[in-house]
């Protein structure tokens, strides 16, 4: 009985004292595309999402795609900030234009702070919501800030559309 004990107290944890990943907010998107329509139904955006280095960081890439235009590229990459305890991305797209900013939860939604896009020596101050609507589909609302008023400029339904990338 002894010789049990000691093999079976190491893994008598309480789920309190297990720590959780910083990335369990974002981790249903990873391994998978989303797909949603933008405003006016003429682009569609897919955003694919991938573990890098062993589940140390997540990335996103993604493309806008339509009619009349040169695709949209652009990446997210995910990371734990060690010193400020707190999730953060880097985004940089094909233009040039980059942006670095935090993310919080609130319940379901992966809320993305106040954050300036900086290109083409312009910064752009946005902020954006990630609501989960079920196990394959988020809402996304972002907005741009022009003086000092809020205003909506980007809203998708995005649904899941492939299991891997």
């Amino acid at each position: 009985m002894r010789k049990f004990l000691l093999l079976v107290l190491p893994f008598a944890v309480s789920a309190a004292e297990v720590p959780t990943s910083p990335y369990a907010p974002l981790a249903y998107l990873a391994g998978s595309c989303w797909q949603g329509a933008l405003p006016g139904g003429k682009d569609v955006d897919t955003h694919c999402f991938s573990w890098v280095y062993g589940g140390k960081f997540l990335r996103d890439q993604h493309t806008v795609h339509g009619a009349g235009h040169e695709d949209y590229l652009g990446e997210s990459l995910y990371f734990w900030d060690t010193l400020a305890q707190k999730l953060r991305y880097l985004y940089i797209e094909n233009a040039g234009g980059s942006s670095v900013g935090t993310v919080e939860t609130s319940g379901d939604t992966l809320v993305f702070p106040d954050s300036s896009h900086q290109e083409g020596g312009h910064t752009q101050v946005y902020r954006s919501r990630w609501q989960r609507s079920d196990t394959d589909a988020y809402d996304v609302i972002t907005e741009l800030k022009h003086e000092d008023v809020w205003v909506p400029w980007l809203s998708a339904h995005m649904r899941k559309v492939a299991g891997k990338h």
